[in-house]
This record gives C-alpha cells, sequence and structure tokens, in this order.
C-alpha cells in the first residue's frame, strides 16, 4: 500500500479534511528561505500539530539554516518527522535524527541521483521533487518518473515521489515508480495555501493503487 501525504497544510479545517480523507500524513511548513503563501510560523505550525487525530503522522517540512536549528524546531514544533531541504550532509541528517529524537525525511532533486544515493541508510526516507536552486520544492512540475523508479529500486531507504503530482496523474506515478509514499501540495489547491477538500479526497483514492514488485 502507498501512503499519500498532503503538505502546505495552514489551517485546522483543511488538516481535518485531510484526516477524514484517509491520507497516511500531513505536512507544515515553517521556516523556509523562499516565497510561499503555505509557509506558517513555528508556533503556528506546533497548534496545528497537536490538533493532527490519531494515526495522522504529522511532518514538519522545513530549510533550516543549521542542523541545530532543525533540532530546535522539531523540539517547538513536535512533529512525528521533520522534512529537510537544502544542503544538509549526511552527518547533519544523523545529528537530527540523534537529537530531536525523531524520523527525518531529506528532500533531493530528483535528477540528482548521486546526491540521493548519500542518503541512503541515513535518512529514514528519501524525498524526489522538482527543486528549485536552493532546494526548495513545491514547484508543481514533474520530473523524470523513470528514474525515479531506478532509484527505488537502488536505494534500501524508502522513497518518497513529490513534484507535479495530481488526482489525474498520481496513479500512472504509482505504476511506474513504485515509491514507498506520494507527496502533494499545489497539486490539491483552490489557490496557494487553501487546499479543495474535494480534490485531496480524490487525490488518497487515486493513490489506493496495486504496485508491482
Amino acid at each position: 500500500m502507498v501512503r499519500a501525504k498532503i503538505c502546505g497544510v495552514t489551517t485546522e479545517a483543511d488538516l481535518q479534511a485531510v484526516a477524514r480523507a484517509g491520507a497516511d500524513a500531513v505536512g507544515v511548513i515553517s521556516e523556509v528561505s523562499v516565497d510561499t503563501p503555505r509557509e506558517i510560523a513555528p508556533e503556528r505550525a506546533a497548534d496545528l500539530v497537536a490538533t493532527a487525530p490519531p494515526f495522522l503522522s504529522t511532518v514538519l517540512v522545513s530549510m533550516p539554516d543549521s542542523p541545530s536549528r532543525a533540532v530546535e524546531l522539531a523540539g517547538a514544533v513536535t512533529p512525528d518527522a521533520v522534512q529537510l531541504h537544502g544542503d544538509f550532509e549526511a552527518a547533519d541528517v544523523r545529528y537530527v535524527r540523534r537529537e530531536a529524537r525523531t524520523d527525518v525525511i531529506v528532500a533531493v532533486d530528483a535528477a540528482d541521483a548521486d546526491r540521493a544515493r548519500t542518503y541512503d541508510g541515513v535518512a529514514d526516507a528519501v524525498l524526489l521533487d522538482s527543486t528549485t536552486e536552493s532546494g526548495a520544492g513545491g514547484t508543481g512540475e514533474t520530473h523524470d518518473w523513470d528514474t525515479a523508479a531506478d532509484l527505488v529500486d537502488d536505494l534500501s531507504t524508502p522513497v518518497i515521489l513529490a513534484g507535479g503530482l495530481t488526482p489525474e496523474n498520481v496513479a500512472e506515478a504509482i505504476r511506474t515508480v513504485g515509491p514507498y509514499a506520494v507527496d502533494v501540495s499545489s497539486g490539491v489547491e483552490r489557490r496557494g495555501g487553501e487546499k479543495h477538500h474535494e480534490a485531496v479526497r480524490a487525490f488518497v483514492r487515486g493513490a489506493d493503487v496495486e504496485v508491482s514488485g
């Protein structure tokens, strides 16, 4: 079963809609170095995480300026996992996992297979995205799914597929790539930062497909 994460939630209503849709995880975005309507203050992120019902995993998505800041944010927000964007070494990831005592997902550009491999066996999951030069995701653009499928085969660490996913293409993406999970943000929005609840439900339904192998 491929898991589904809805990222960039900014309101309690949207978070509860994600839960009702049957998603496995919800993401809140805080302290990123790009302009996005999905960014919220750490205090607000902590409030949203606290409202998540049982069995809905919470993920803090951030571009902290240092591993120690990542640990501070994890302590303030108390998510189930931290998703790091930016230029972090494998040793940094180990540090955050140890000190924050939380799972760590590392986001990499899907075209940079070598970098993805540096986190194999280090991060709890590797997220393949279409990123900007700064390492930020949320571009709404797809990438080469065949390359992503090769990484799924090569890595022992779970691979999360992101980048341009929508309710209309998520099933095809899953059949092509065979990821551990899929991640969507702008693909289920009315406008920046506001989720379309029916699109969220459709995305989760679309992710409920069989994966060969």
